[in-house]
């Protein structure tokens, strides 16, 4: 009988227990030196493309002393291992000879055995071993050619000094001192090297002059522009709502806001198509990005859209993109920071490097919010392609806010400023701010069928109050105003709740929670007045109320309110001056629609509502907010406006070629002269421009709105000299060019004219007791402020 030391079966069973694991890290091992193996050499071999070289030599051969040093290492680390494992393999063996009956079944099921592990790991071993012979003499091969190669092209790779690049030398230093900062420098191929900075610095950015030594060939050879496509207006909306995606509250609103308004979308095609009679429209390719849904953003609308949050900016959105779709644009849609990317084409990295491939989008539509990460995200690419950028602006941006130099010295940097772009980029709802394009939005329009209906039904004792959300019903001294308003009409509310009733909204106001917006329309074309307590400022629903047949009553405010003394407006790029809650209904729509009255005056608010009372109106909407007028604007500014290839003119010095105008015959303003050519490329055409004085402390803007015109700044370049002033009989006994957002202007006492200097300052915004502005005016469409006449 054979007798077994139980110490030793002990030590047995305990090796046999860690035995498994071990081959299981073991085999673990194998596979991460094949992996290792197949990246390494897979990326060897397809590093070497058609006019890499010398860049991927270089680059190979940095590597190649640590590529052979850790297969050395994984070759030693194997034979190790096989010397460890063919020990236990023995011992597993002699163990297996004294098992008891009972265990063999165990062993057999769960350990296989040791020689056939012991064969795999040496065959790993010999494999590892063989293949890092052939990668060394792969790489001592490489490192050869490129010390034949760079001995030559050493000299050539010292950075030039060209006057025509003189940024190239500086680059080249912060390359080598920063070049590891951004992982988006190793992917377009920097290695440390001088070559490759000056190739990155010369081919991917364009700081240095081109190698004379690499091959420009695929530089030189431009793609083939493809044919244009003509654009065709769309009827069916189905496949935008598909573009526009879904998963958040906010897209789910704007899809159901663009299929109810689908039909009147298609019947403005049809009138703007046959207005428009047969031109030819290029398609444009076009990326919307909506910056302020991205998470990245925090995205604080989409969770109040069905607790009563503000509603303004996705209705101009899902209106934008309904306008450009029915067009006939190509039309992409990206709501997060990682669609972005990947639409335009960003390296990996950290935003310092260009785009990897030239931009396919004709314009861009975002937002502040976008505007931000377009910037952190495309390098130097988006000072090249930031022309194509058309920003959606609610309360605008003025010129003085815009460029980042002026802002930064004479105190007006915002947060959301000193883009220094066009000021005509920036995009608004309303079209407050000539300095801006005014994109706006669409009410719906009604049959007159629908508007025989609403007068028929109308209830001429019923208001309905602005305001979804109970912070707003907060105001001081409601009580009183709405006491006064509540002796005559019956109130209406439309505030969210979740469970009971706020209690900001008096006992007597009938409340009925926050309404889809079918059931909205339907209680304003019920009611008679529609009455707002002062915010939100400038939304799309006073225009709904108005275009229900209501009356619109709003308070007036006493000190204007501003980024001077209300927090609402503070930060924001505008030093405009808001003197009611919707000032375009005020000064556009006016009277019998729009009231604007002082709350605190009991006596006039109680007037005002006895007499909106007796009035009769029919519901009313301007055309400039029909789908009909959005198509046409829209239009408009995609066949003419053109920031990159057409910059305006650089302003004439002060004794410059003479203007093309002439003296009105009552000699108040200038005209330009019909024996004039028209500037060529101008857009708005110069002959519609008219040029006015404005009166000491009066901005271009009023100026202009006091003669029934409204400001064009393009036309500034064409003023901007001393003829214009001599031909309004202003004496200039001197003339100077400054940066001034105020300037051309002229100043008295000193009969002093002032030029503008820098063409981004050009203003119809600001305005000074010291200067007479000299402004350019011009005519505007009826209905549609922001044309000219001539301008379609």
């Amino acid at each position: 009988m054979i007798t077994v030391n139980p110490d030793g079966k002990i030590m047995v069973r305990r090796c046999l227990v860690t035995l498994r694991p071990f081959r299981l890290f073991v085999l673990g091992i194998g596979f991460f030196t094949l992996c290792f193996l197949m990246t390494s050499l897979g990326g060897q071999f397809s590093a070497r493309r058609l006019g890499d070289s010398p860049f991927t030599i270089r680059t190979e051969v940095m590597g190649g002393p640590e590529s052979r040093g850790v297969l050395r290492k994984m070759s030693d680390l194997l034979e190790l291992m096989v010397k460890r494992m063919d020990t236990l393999a023995r011992l597993e063996n002699s163990s297996d000879l004294h098992r008891a009956a009972g265990d063999v079944h165990f062993a057999a099921d769960r350990l296989p055995p040791g020689a056939g592990l012991m064969e795999r790991i040496q065959a790993i071993a010999q494999n590892v071993s063989d293949i890092a012979v052939k990668v060394d003499q792969i790489l001592r091969h490489s490192l050869l050619l490129h010390s034949k190669v760079s001995e030559g092209r050493r000299e050539q790779c010292e950075a030039p000094n060209d006057p025509k690049f003189p940024d190239c030398s500086g680059k080249v230093e912060w390359m080598r001192a920063r070049w590891t900062s951004d992982p988006c420098y190793a992917f377009f191929g920097v290695d440390g090297t001088e070559c490759s900075f000056l190739i990155y610095l010369s081919e991917v950015e364009w700081f240095c002059p081109p190698l004379p030594w690499r091959n420009q060939t695929a530089a030189q050879i431009a793609p083939k522009a493809l044919p244009r496509v003509q654009a065709v207006f769309r009827s069916n909306l189905s496949h935008l709502m598909e573009l526009m995606g879904s998963g958040k509250e906010s897209l789910i609103f704007m899809k159901k806001r663009t299929k109810r308004l689908m039909a009147q979308w298609a019947l403005a095609a049809q009138r703007l198509e046959q207005k428009l009679g047969g031109i030819q429209r290029g398609q444009k390719q076009i990326l919307v990005h909506i910056g302020f849904l991205t998470e990245e953003s925090g995205d604080v609308f989409s969770p109040r859209v069905l607790k009563g949050g503000p509603l303004g900016e996705m209705v101009q959105w899902a209106d934008i993109l309904a306008a450009l779709y029915v067009l006939g644009h190509g039309l992409r849609v990206t709501v997060s920071l990682k669609e972005l990317q990947s639409n335009l084409g960003v390296p990996p990295g950290r935003g310092n490097c260009p785009l990897t491939m030239p931009l396919p989008f004709d314009l861009i539509y975002t937002d502040y919010h976008g505007l931000q990460q377009m910037k952190q995200h495309m390098g130097l690419s988006f000072k090249k392609y930031r022309c194509r950028i058309r920003v959606i602006d609610t309360f605008g941006t003025e010129p003085a806010y815009n460029h980042e130099e002026y802002a930064t010295l004479h105190g007006y940097r915002t947060n959301w400023g000193y883009w220094n772009l066009n000021p005509k980029q920036f995009m608004t709802m309303f079209p407050h701010t000539p300095d801006n394009s005014f994109m706006g939005f669409v009410s719906e329009e009604l049959s007159e069928t629908e508007k025989q209906l609403i007068k028929d039904g109308k209830a001429s004792n019923m208001a309905v109050v602005y305001g979804k959300e109970a912070s707003i019903w907060k105001l001081q001294g409601k009580e009183k105003f709405l006491s006064i308003l509540n002796k005559y009409m019956e109130i209406h509310g439309t505030v969210y709740y979740e469970s009971q009733r706020p209690p900001e909204v008096p006992a007597f106001v009938k409340n009925h929670g926050l309404l889809p917006q079918p059931e909205f329309q339907q209680l304003l074309r019920k009611a008679k007045l529609f009455i707002g307590f002062g915010f939100p400022y400038e939304g799309p629903a006073p225009l709904e109320a108005i275009a229900n047949g209501c009356v619109f009553l709003q308070s007036r405010f006493s000190p204007p309110h501003s980024s001077l003394n209300h927090e609402f407006f503070r930060g924001k790029p505008t030093s405009r001056e808001v003197f009611s809650q919707h000032p375009y209904a005020e000064n556009f729509i006016g009277k019998p629609h729009v009231w604007t009255v002082d709350y605190n005056n009991s006596e006039e608010f109680e007037a005002a509502i006895k007499a909106i009372m007796r009035t009769q109106v029919d519901p009313y909407l301007p055309y400039e907010y029909t789908c009909e007028g959005m198509l046409e604007r829209i239009h408009a500014y995609i066949q003419h406006q053109d920031f990159c290839t057409a910059p305006g003119p650089a302003p004439p010095a002060a004794h410059g070629p003479q203007s093309p105008f002439v003296l009105a015959p009552n000699a108040t303003h200038l005209e330009w002269a019909h024996n004039s050519s028209v500037a060529p490329g101008s857009w708005p055409p110069a002959h519609s421009l008219q040029a006015w004085l404005a009166a000491p402390g009066r901005a271009c803007t009023d100026a202009c709105l006091d003669h029934g015109l409204v400001c064009e700044p393009s036309f500034f370049h064409f003023l901007n000299s001393r003829d214009a002033f001599i031909k309004l009989q202003v004496p200039c006994d001197s003339t100077e060019s400054e940066m001034n957002h105020l300037y051309p202007a002229f100043a008295q006492p000193g009969q002093e004219c002032y030029l503008q200097k820098e063409p981004l300052l050009f203003s119809c915004a600001g305005s000074s007791t010291k200067y007479h502005r000299l402004c350019p005016c011009r005519d505007f469409r009826k209905g549609q402020v922001a044309l000219c006449q001539g301008c379609l």
